[in-house]
């Protein structure tokens, strides 16, 4: 997985009030939830789309407007020899771009190809296997073009993703805190379901951005925003152990939506 970087220089170039910058968003292997988080911005993508003219964005509207875009929003994976083409040219035609979701920074959960043999997976799905053209590896947009930022999660917050959005419009790198769950969680005055109930919770090594949404339901985090900047998952284990988990157990929750990122990779071993 990339490192956040800054957006480029800034302001975007080429817009005014009569013809402002041009935003487009795409859809790689995913399951559009991430999509859906900008359309549930509701009345705040009004205003958006008062400040960015919102050129290419097919689960909204079906015309389009031809780039070159300033800002283009990524979501999904890459899976197949066509995808890997078709993100070279939107990043050609991009100035600024954006992944946004699990499926774009880490690969996403179907990214679980990753470590099996992606043929056999077809032959026990499929009728007729042979129809299906596809790579043995299922990737983030960073393992094949520029990314200028990473927004994670299984769906993206969609309060980030407007933070994105109004830095990209003034000139400003995204205040996206590499904080993991644990703040959020002490931040909201909760009690750690870990060290209170003994209940399995990856918030430790989880990046911050759900607003510790299953802890507060006295659940533990399922690590659905990836891996935080330096997670101790070593650390952690010792603390699911406690819980009861055996390693399998360990293997199995480090093998969802952020499977191919690489600090959890350490925790995915586990369950070898």
């Amino acid at each position: 997985m990339a490192d956040f970087l800054p957006f480029p220089a800034f302001p975007a170039s080429g817009g005014s009030p009569d013809s402002p910058p041009k935003m487009a968003v795409w859809k790689f292997a995913s399951c559009d939830g991430c999509q859906l988080s900008l359309l549930d911005c509701e009345d705040e993508i009004l205003e958006v789309a008062t400040e960015l003219k919102i050129a290419h964005f097919l689960e909204m509207s079906s015309a389009t407007v031809a780039g070159p875009y300033a800002l283009s929003l990524v979501e999904g994976s890459i899976t197949t020899a066509e995808d890997v083409e078709r993100i070279h040219r939107i990043r050609d035609d991009s100035r600024h771009l954006v992944t946004i979701g699990a499926c774009a920074t880490a690969g996403g959960v179907q990214a679980l190809r990753n470590f099996g043999d992606v043929v056999e997976f077809a032959a026990a799905v499929y009728a007729s296997p042979e129809y299906i053209d596809t790579l043995a590896t299922s990737t983030p947009i960073s393992a094949h073009v520029r990314v200028d930022f990473e927004l994670r999660g299984c769906p993206i917050d969609r309060r980030q993703l407007l933070e994105v959005i109004t830095a990209f419009l003034v000139g400003r790198t995204p205040n996206v805190p590499e904080t993991s769950v644990c703040n959020e969680c002490k931040r909201r005055g909760l009690t750690c379901v870990m060290v209170a109930d003994g209940t399995p919770c990856l918030g430790p090594v989880t990046h911050a951005g759900c607003g510790a949404l299953c802890p507060a339901s006295s659940r533990g985090c399922y690590g659905c925003f990836g891996p935080t900047k330096d997670p101790n998952i070593a650390s952690l284990a010792g603390w699911l152990r406690r819980c009861g988990m055996d390693d399998d157990d360990i293997g199995r929750v480090f093998s969802t939506f952020n499977v191919a990122a690489p600090e959890f990779g350490e925790g995915r071993r586990y369950g070898r």
